[in-house]
């Protein structure tokens, strides 16, 4: 029928099928932030940012979610900017100081590459801080190339936990007139990102906890106000 159809849902079944320990792990670490009361973050820059910001005050998603959204990382304020400055050590500090963490929080980082200095440094102060660290990666990508961080470590490294997206190196699953293309990268973050939360929803559930779930805000007759309340000082976007 259609070739990226076809493909990326190959692609699906051999990434879910290839892991299914650790995303019954990841699973069950953020049914334990359901729990305990602990936050979810989520942190990534580039294109990497849509799949932590997909998780952040969402229809039919969680409430206990602080995506460190910041607009140095982001393309909003040019494309090569942001990928230049990504690079650029120190800078996550910075940045993870303007947050509110708890050492039994989780948090998703995710870079496809694994290479640039933001997310591991993300990942490595996380780990100072007491927080479980999941990575969001692919291994294939991130083997394939040396780290540009000085300690010469990659994302997967600072990690407790990996998530594999299988994202073949250079982030295509086609051939278009002889260019590759047909990038799996983002759409593979979002489905593990609401595997792993929709499965830890359904631990969580079974032990009696009342789900933080956002109404949607275009479907009258719900409020989300009682949520906004609940997180508002402890997550800096709400």
């Amino acid at each position: 029928m259609f070739e990226y159809y076809e493909k990326i849902t190959d692609h699906f079944h051999h990434m879910v099928h290839s892991q299914v320990d650790a995303i019954k792990t990841a699973a069950e670490w953020v049914a334990e932030t359901l729990i305990n009361n602990h936050l979810i973050h989520t942190f990534g820059t580039g294109h990497s940012h849509m799949v932590g910001l997909e998780l952040f005050v969402r229809a039919g998603g969680l409430a206990n979610v602080n995506s460190m959204l910041d607009s140095v990382v982001m393309t909003a304020d040019g494309a090569r900017r942001s990928a230049d400055i990504e690079r650029i050590e120190g800078i996550a500090d910075i940045i993870w100081d303007q947050h509110h963490t708890s050492p039994d929080d989780l948090i998703i980082v995710i870079s496809n590459s694994g290479r640039n200095a933001m997310p591991l440094e993300i990942a490595l102060r996380a780990k100072r801080e007491g927080l479980k660290v999941i990575a969001i990666t692919s291994m294939i990508q991130t083997m394939h190339y040396p780290s540009r961080h000085s300690s010469g470590k990659k994302l997967y490294q600072a990690a407790d936990l990996v998530l594999n997206n299988f994202v073949p190196s250079g982030d295509g699953l086609m051939r278009i007139g002889g260019n590759l293309t047909g990038p799996p990268s983002s759409i593979s973050g979002l489905m593990l990102v609401h595997l792993i939360t929709t499965e830890g929803m359904k631990i969580a559930a079974e032990k009696g906890v009342k789900l933080p779930i956002y109404f949607s805000q275009n479907i009258d007759g719900f409020s989300n106000e009682e949520l906004y309340g609940m997180y508002e000082g402890r997550i800096k976007h709400l």
